[in-house]
């Protein structure tokens, strides 16, 4: 059907060492921090009941949807024995009936693989370069030169390696919005000219330290088309580094496993960093995930670093010769201030952003709220680890509606209280059918039953042997003792806003099958797992505050002529190959789009959209592809323009400045710039209709 690129690599997906060397330190190639003996799946389904007589007692389910609410029971099933999943989808061999177009929002000639060095658009589509690294945002920021970039210029401009996005309305303000975006990490091999990882100057740790955190930049769309451009100066553009300041908040702040010789309060911090995605919240602020925190310190000393992947020895950026919280044998609790959820509010620049304890402490990729019927928010989160796990935090307040002072001030409050829960999740099929090759169970589905089980509600601990301050910081150990399912890397969560449905990117897993590692379960299905998939969670009674869900895998990625991968039983030579699923992002026709990190069919990584519901459900096409050596980030989807973050161009095995592997944005003789893009149609419709 296909002709897909050849690939061979010795790395997780198709990621480049030097991405994993800088990214995450390395964290595929060294010891799976999860070793605990709590169950994982596998186990579990041998002595679980199944979901259809677990549910047996439910009756009506209802989810929301743009018109209201509908039954998704099945049309020949009992209300008795329905369940939040049932009557969607198709089972194969059912047929399908779809319009000859396409999905609504997703009629576009679909992208090829490639491996091109742009970033390529479906024909009719235009683009531009939003924003470079290093561009100047802030009053007094010079123009940007890599031969003379100064610590002091790059806190005045746009960061290096953007991820997550946000696009806020500005009210007053035509034709503009807000733009928030994360700084993951640096790659200081393809920032610095004739850079020695053995002996990096304090300037160049300096520079790297103002090009980590966050910006709030303003931004101008063009008229009659989708073209966004900076407004350079704005009062609200921000930026915030690794040695900015933020506070500590929620049931934590202040606990002794807080507090340094520089903070003796263990309430303030310098600094966020590897912020990976994120989420925007009803109420008009953004959330940011603090991801692969562990690698910036160095001499680990504990189990508990251990647990969280600290090392034992020096950091590949030695920031630990510059600053002492960066040396665990000096400030051993200095890691505990970091893999924390910061909260930002965009539209005032003078505020402090928070770092929220009551959402735990992991490896968070992303964090985005829905809000229970009363108006309570849930954040879902995922650990961003091999084995790791799925959480969910239910807040106890009440948002309030407006922009009134009083409102926004309570609602900076939302995240502080409530109740952290982590999820445990079992299949409906016997053991014996779950093989380790992808091959569906005989009811022709991977699905099944889970609960949230809890771990704190403010002050108090539900996990024994843990005081709640420890689940707060040691929220992995938490999860452990609690026997958590150990899932594939469960990175960015979003639920639907137009189903309350909740899709959850889990990107692969190399170690699973592995000698001594967990083997295939229902929802991790097939071993040395390479290309991830996306499982989709309903919670009972549509009630994202409740203890129990349904889910099922909606998408088992790869190459579809592969039977190992499933997409919702959608005819496979209809779908476009895709490969570890990351960040996703819903448009407004309810279809989920998935970018994806570290491609292992041999195309460059790309952005998907697929069809979460109808008769074409599971149809998935590429809507594009990103430079050499790049990822797809932060993907924001709007009626009529796409933006997304193009995340370490050129960061390919032997680039450097002098020898690189990308001309990406500004051609030949330039440095390579991780940037941000907008796509918009040209003949000014809306995206895919």
């Amino acid at each position: 059907m296909r002709n897909l690129l050849p690939f061979i690599s010795s790395h997780p997906g198709g990621r480049s060492a030097l991405t994993c060397r800088f990214r995450c330190g390395d964290a595929c190639f060294k010891e799976t921090p999860n070793n605990s003996d709590n169950e994982y799946a596998g186990d579990i389904i041998a002595g679980a009941v199944s979901r259809r007589s677990m549910m047996r007692a439910a009756a009506v389910v209802t989810v929301a949807t743009a018109a209201g609410t509908a039954a998704l029971t099945g049309p020949n099933a009992p209300q008795a024995e329905a369940s939040p999943l049932a009557g969607h989808g198709h089972k194969p061999g059912h047929p399908h009936k779809p319009a000859p177009s396409g999905a609504r929002g997703l009629r576009f000639s679909p992208v090829a693989p490639n491996k091109d060095d742009k970033v390529t658009t479906p024909d009719g589509y235009a683009q531009n370069v939003v924003i470079r690294w290093g561009e100047p945002i802030l009053r007094g920021a010079p123009a940007f030169n890599p031969d003379r970039q100064t610590a002091k210029a790059q806190a005045g401009q746009f960061g290096y390696n953007n991820d997550f996005l946000s696009l806020l309305p500005l009210r007053g303000e035509r034709g503009r919005q807000v733009m928030v975006a994360n700084h993951e990490y640096t790659d200081e091999i393809l920032m610095f000219r004739g850079y020695d990882p053995a002996n990096p100057t304090r300037e160049q740790v300096e520079i790297a330290w103002a090009a980590h955190g966050l910006s709030v930049v303003v931004v101008q769309e063009e008229h009659r088309t989708g073209k966004l451009g900076p407004v350079n100066r704005h009062p609200l553009n921000r930026r915030l580094t690794a040695t900015s300041e933020f506070r500590i908040t929620g049931p934590a702040a202040g606990s002794t496993l807080l507090r340094t010789s520089a903070d003796r309060s263990g309430r303030k911090v310098l600094g966020t960093l590897n912020n990976c995605a994120g989420g925007t919240t009803p109420w008009g602020t953004t959330l940011h995930g603090e991801e692969n925190f562990n690698q910036y310190f160095a001499n680990g000393a504990t189990d508990m670093h251990k647990r969280y992947g600290i090392g034992t020895s020096a950091t590949e950026r030695k920031w630990e010769r510059f600053d002492r919280r960066f040396d665990l044998a000096k400030e051993p609790n200095e890691a505990n201030r970091f893999g924390w959820v910061v909260e930002l509010d965009p539209y005032d620049p003078d505020s402090t952003p928070r770092k929220r304890t009551a959402l735990g402490r992991f490896k968070h990729e992303a964090a985005q709220p829905r809000l229970t019927s009363d108006g309570r928010p849930v954040v879902y989160m995922g650990d961003d680890e091999k084995f790791d796990y799925l959480y969910k935090f239910v807040s106890s307040k009440r948002m309030k509606k407006g922009n009134s002072r009083a409102a926004r001030e309570h609602n900076l409050t939302l995240l502080d209280e409530g109740t952290l829960y982590v999820a445990k999740l079992s299949g409906d099929s016997p053991v014996t059918e779950i093989d380790g090759t992808g091959k569906l169970p005989g009811d022709g589905e991977f699905d099944g039953s889970g609960v949230w089980i809890p771990l704190a509600t403010g002050t108090t601990s539900h996990v024994p042997g843990m005081t709640a301050d420890e689940v707060y910081v040691y929220t992995r150990l938490a999860g452990d003792k609690v026997g958590a399912t150990k899932m594939d890397r469960p990175e960015d969560v979003e639920p639907s806003p137009r189903t309350g449905r909740v899709y959850v990117a889990l990107t692969n897993n190399s170690d699973r099958g592995k000698a001594g590692k967990p083997g295939a379960d229902e929802a991790n299905p097939r071993n040395s797992n390479k290309h991830g998939q996306i499982l989709e969670l309903a919670e009972n009674w549509d009630d994202p505050a409740g203890d129990g869900f349904a889910w099922r895998l909606f998408l088992v990625a790869g190459d579809p002529d592969d039977p190992a991968t499933y997409f919702s039983g959608f005819p496979k030579e209809n779908v476009s190959p895709i490969s570890c699923p990351d960040n996703v992002a819903f448009d407004a026709h309810g279809n989920l789009w998935i970018s994806t990190d570290g491609n292992a069919l041999g195309s460059h990584d790309g952005l998907f959209g697929v069809a979460t519901h109808g008769d074409r459900r599971g149809e998935l096409k590429q809507f594009l592809t990103v430079p050499a050596g790049a990822e797809t980030c932060g993907p924001v989807i709007q009626d009529r323009r796409v933006l997304v973050a193009v995340q370490h161009p050129g960061e390919i095995d032997g680039a450097s400045v002098e020898k690189p592997a990308s001309v990406w944005p500004d051609g030949p003789g330039k440095i390579v710039r991780p940037s941000v893009v907008a796509v918009w149609r040209r003949d000014g419709r809306d995206i895919g209709v």
